[in-house]
């Protein structure tokens, strides 16, 4: 058997004297140094690809390809999409450089950790990339995967982030485009199906007409890490690039095998065609599979198994797979071993799929074949009403007040999801790791309105009802823990009432905080302070929504966000769908919620705009004066 840093000799014909595809694997257990500083736990922790390369061994997938060891990346490669100032940084995180001195450099970026082995990673996972796109563009190899980390998708040309240091699919793709001519390869298709969007991906290649850049990503109207516009499907690219840059963002976590699907056959394998790229570079992140503690989606192994076996379609098969993120282990282990099964194409793919797509993916795939039907023909014909009435109700609560009103959706769709038949994939389908991860994490949650009352504020946590006001039940949180501090501190945010009267408390007004700081104004606020995971089944809570989700509103990455930008939208379905941090107390964020402020007004001036009622300058004009007026 082949271990992983040397390259196996196989036999690819059988005593049939059928051939087989040559499947390039890389892995080298140096990666698996990159760690925290102080070996924390974190989600990109090394057993991501340790699971995953054992898995293949175990399933016997490996000794049957050609494995090869990491290679690391020359700057002058790196440097064709970053700058000189920023190799230059990566390359000094070496094991003779202090701790203190990688902490600082790493606090600069945004959700980065270094260690003395961290540049080591970094420049074998980006040159293992490189070296297996050069061999499958010269013809040596048909396919491969390159098991590599710290992932890369996400790294800008000036910048690391998101765990990302160096973005390898992109150095891989400049390579091939920019150092090897005399191979060929005049046009890439890069496909990113992580679940979030590649963003440093996006920007190195926004005017660049030579590579099409795909991305399908939980988007939730820039409320998912990365945040912001970039990963929305007006990002279309500029100048020579513009119709070249792809997005189909999703407006909701739990989306699936059919979403998914849907989207390859209604936007991506159309376009594809049109494109007809001479090379398929992949950023697989396994996070959106069915599990993972960050993505909240729904992909099995036979999802990614069928999207992959759609794509080998193109470029003569030529198609080279990068681990990205993923951070289920089991997930991400399974997922793997299916797609390197459809490289070898050495026996059927298992499973079926008979779900429908969210009404919302439906509304998703019909904006962006819309956008794009300018620049690629085979999106212009609109999709018949047979085809977009198979659906399933998007999981997002419709509320007719302003607190908490669940209207009980999450049965029927878990129902639709229980049709989902997947041979010799089971995977659990509610996922507890994220509670266990948020348990570990202290917030202070800062009350402005009813919950000022402990006894009301405990029925979030404890589950219950108080005899006066609230006509609700609450359920409590899965972890009844009562507060572990209560204080109280005042805010300068203006306070206001909302509503005349609700379902939960009757005749009254809900209380709500602008989201903006004025000096003017100064607010009450009962501080509680409690974990993540508490605060995210409050959240659950006051946005009608079930607690026993499978992943959080608010989570790691997320705390780290609005600590940085101070608010953000979330698409929770309510009306308590924007967090604000008011700062730290004890160095432990101080977050309440509100209303979302621009991100809520954005969306109105949408739904004024494709309605027909005003144009986009007349509906601005209407939300500012109706902003401006007093209460």
């Amino acid at each position: 058997m082949a271990m992983a840093g040397e390259s196996s000799n196989n036999n690819y014909g059988d005593c049939d004297g059928k051939s087989h595809r040559k499947v390039g694997l890389v892995y080298d257990e140096t990666m698996c140094k990159h760690d925290t500083p102080n070996g924390e736990d974190h989600p990109e922790c090394p057993d991501r690809i340790r699971v995953i390369w054992e898995k293949l061994q175990l399933a016997g997938v490996s000794q049957r390809c050609v494995v090869l060891g990491g290679s690391k990346a020359e700057d002058k490669h790196l440097q064709l999409v970053h700058t000189k100032d920023h190799v230059s940084v990566v390359k000094s995180l070496s094991t003779k450089k202090k701790d203190y001195r990688r902490n600082r450099i790493a606090s600069q970026w945004n959700s980065i950790y270094l260690n003395g082995s961290s540049s080591e990673a970094a420049f074998l996972a980006a040159g293992s990339v490189v070296e297996l796109a050069e061999k499958v563009a010269e013809g040596e190899l048909d396919c491969g995967y390159a098991i590599v980390r710290p992932p890369g998708h996400h790294a800008e040309p000036d910048e690391a982030m998101g765990f990302c240091l160096f973005n390898n699919v992109a150095v891989a793709a400049s390579y091939l485009l920019d150092e090897r001519p005399e191979l060929g390869v005049k046009k890439i298709l890069i496909v990113d199906w992580d679940v979030h969007h590649g963003n440093g991906t996006q920007k190195m290649f926004w005017k660049d007409p030579r590579v099409l850049f795909f991305s399908v990503h939980r988007h939730e109207h820039g409320g998912f890490y990365p945040a912001g516009d970039d990963g929305d499907y007006n990002m279309v690219g500029e100048g020579p690039g513009e119709g070249f840059n792809i997005n189909v963002p999703w407006e909701q976590g739990r989306c699936g095998d059919a979403d998914y699907l849907a989207a390859w056959d209604h936007i991506l394998i159309p376009v594809a065609k049109e494109f007809n790229p001479d090379i398929i570079l992949l950023s697989a992140g396994f996070d959106a599979a069915i599990g993972d503690p960050l993505g909240g989606c729904r992909v099995t192994p036979y999802g990614y198994s069928v999207m992959l076996k759609k794509l080998m379609e193109f470029a003569q098969g030529k198609i080279v797979l990068a681990l990205e993120g993923g951070y289920n282990l089991d997930s991400i282990a399974k997922s793997s071993l299916a797609c390197v099964q459809v490289l070898l194409e050495d026996k059927p793919i298992q499973g079926s799929s008979e779900a429908y797509p969210f009404e919302s993916t439906w509304r998703v795939i019909q904006a962006v074949r819309k956008k794009l039907s300018a620049y690629w023909p085979s999106l212009a014909d609109v999709l018949s009403s047979n085809l977009i009435d198979q659906k399933t109700p998007t999981p997002i609560i419709v509320f007719s007040s302003s607190d908490s009103e669940t209207e009980d959706y999450a049965d029927d769709i878990l129902d639709q999801m229980s049709r989902l038949n997947i041979e010799n994939h089971h995977v659990d389908t509610v996922s507890t790791s994220w509670r266990r991860d948020l348990s570990k994490v202290d917030v202070w949650y800062a009350s402005f309105g009813s919950n000022m009352w402990k006894p009301r504020f405990l029925c979030y946590i404890q589950g219950g009802q108080v005899s006066r006001g609230n006509k609700k039940v609450c359920v409590g949180s899965m972890d009844k823990t009562p507060p572990k501090q209560i204080m109280w501190e005042s805010f300068p945010h203006r306070l206001f009432f909302g509503r005349e009267s609700s379902v939960t408390w009757g005749v009254g007004g809900v209380a709500f905080i602008n989201p903006l700081t004025n000096l003017n104004d100064q607010t009450h606020m009962c501080l509680y302070r409690i974990t993540l995971e508490q605060f995210n089944d409050v959240l659950f809570q006051e946005n009608g929504l079930k607690v026993d989700s499978d992943s959080p509103l608010f989570g790691l990455d997320t705390l780290q966000l609005v600590e940085k930008k101070g608010s953000i939208p979330l698409a929770s379905g309510g009306w308590y769908g924007n967090i604000v941090c008011l700062g730290k107390e004890c160095d432990i964020p101080i977050l309440t919620m509100t209303p979302p402020s621009e991100a809520y007004a954005n969306t109105m001036i949408r739904g004024l705009v494709e309605g027909g009622r005003l144009s986009e300058e007349e509906a601005k004009a209407y939300i500012d004066n109706a902003a401006s007026k007093p209460l």
